[in-house]
This record gives structure tokens, C-alpha cells and sequence, in this order.
């Protein structure tokens, strides 16, 4: 294993061992692994549309996207540490209320259980936080409403379906930019 040299202390590097994880590689096998005939493919695109925002952050209208699923009693171990769990996932986009603290989790997801877990909310439901910039006055305010967005392995259906249902119900709270959170 190769030591850092002088420069590369000086300089901050990590040591040459220390890569970052292949996420995905990992998920193209395990596509294949699942029988899919083909390895996944990221949506990649030739063009990406942006829109810099019309006014400054402190006067914008903010709303939240995430794909944590609201918390199904009868839909099994959804907890933090909680094994893949395919009925905890859901099919139709969804709107909660910000007021109260809504109870989400992302046991329905696939992501590395090994080395992770779903105990700290604030990493797939930064909702506090975002309440917190709304306080600050580092956003102008926070849209009343989150919207929950399915994971159905479909970008066609994404794109077709969920998307457009997502921005209409955005545009009914007014928001004027989201914070997209895909756990």
C-alpha cells in the first residue's frame, strides 16, 4: 500500500488506498444480478436545462422533493436498520404538510445497509434544516407542503408521469425553487 509522499501531505490528499465507493458499478451488477438483462442506466443528458433564480435566495419561495415513503404500520420493518423492504414502497406521488413532523423513512429504498443507516432523518428529510434557513431568513419561506415522489425504477414513468405531477403541485404552493432529495 502506498504512503502519502511530502507533497500529498502538504497538499491535504487522502492516501492512495482510499477511494470513494463504486455506487455505481455496484448498481449496474446488481441490476444484472436481478435479472434484468441489462446493467441500469443513469439518466444522462446531452442538455441540462437551468433556470438561475429570478430573485435572491433570502426572498425565494422553497419547496422540498424527497423519495422517503410515509411510514405504513402495516407494511413492516421500516425502521432505521431495517432490511430492503419492497411493500413499504409507494406508487403515486404524494404531498405532506411541513407543520408537523411527518413521520417518513426509506426502508423501501436500496442503499448500502452494510456501512450506513436510516437513523438520522436530516439525511434523506432535510426538513429542518430547511425550516431553520426559513427562520434565518436564508430562504424567503418555506412551501407549506412537501411532495413525496416514487423510486418505481422507471425513468419513463418519471419523466412522463411523476415530474409533471411533482411541478403542479409545487407551482399550486408557489414554490419557486426546490431542494430535490433522492435517498
Amino acid at each position: 500500500m502506498a504512503e502519502r509522499n511530502d507533497e500529498d501531505a502538504t497538499l491535504g490528499f487522502a492516501a492512495a488506498h482510499d477511494l470513494p465507493v463504486p455506487y455505481m458499478q455496484r448498481l449496474r451488477d446488481y441490476y444484472l444480478a436481478l435479472g434484468y438483462g441489462n446493467p441500469y442506466r443513469w439518466a444522462q443528458y446531452t442538455d441540462v436545462p437551468f433556470t438561475p433564480l429570478a430573485k435572491p435566495l433570502r426572498e425565494t419561495k422553497v419547496g422540498l422533493v424527497v423519495t422517503s415513503a410515509p411510514y405504513q404500520p402495516d407494511r413492516g420493518d421500516q425502521g432505521p436498520g431495517a432490511a430492503y423492504n419492497a411493500s413499504a414502497k409507494f406508487y403515486q406521488v404524494y404531498t405532506g404538510e411541513i407543520a408537523d413532523e411527518p413521520d417518513v423513512r426509506i426502508s423501501h429504498l436500496g442503499y448500502d445497509r452494510k456501512y450506513t443507516t436510516a437513523a438520522d432523518i436530516n439525511t434523506y428529510f432535510p426538513l429542518a434544516q430547511l425550516k431553520t434557513a426559513a427562520n434565518e431568513g436564508r430562504i424567503g419561506a418555506l412551501a407549506p407542503h412537501f411532495q413525496g415522489t416514487p423510486t418505481n425504477r422507471s425513468q419513463v414513468t418519471t419523466l412522463e408521469q411523476d415530474c409533471p405531477e411533482v411541478l403542479r403541485r409545487l407551482r399550486e404552493d408557489g414554490v419557486e425553487a426546490a431542494v430535490i432529495v433522492a435517498a
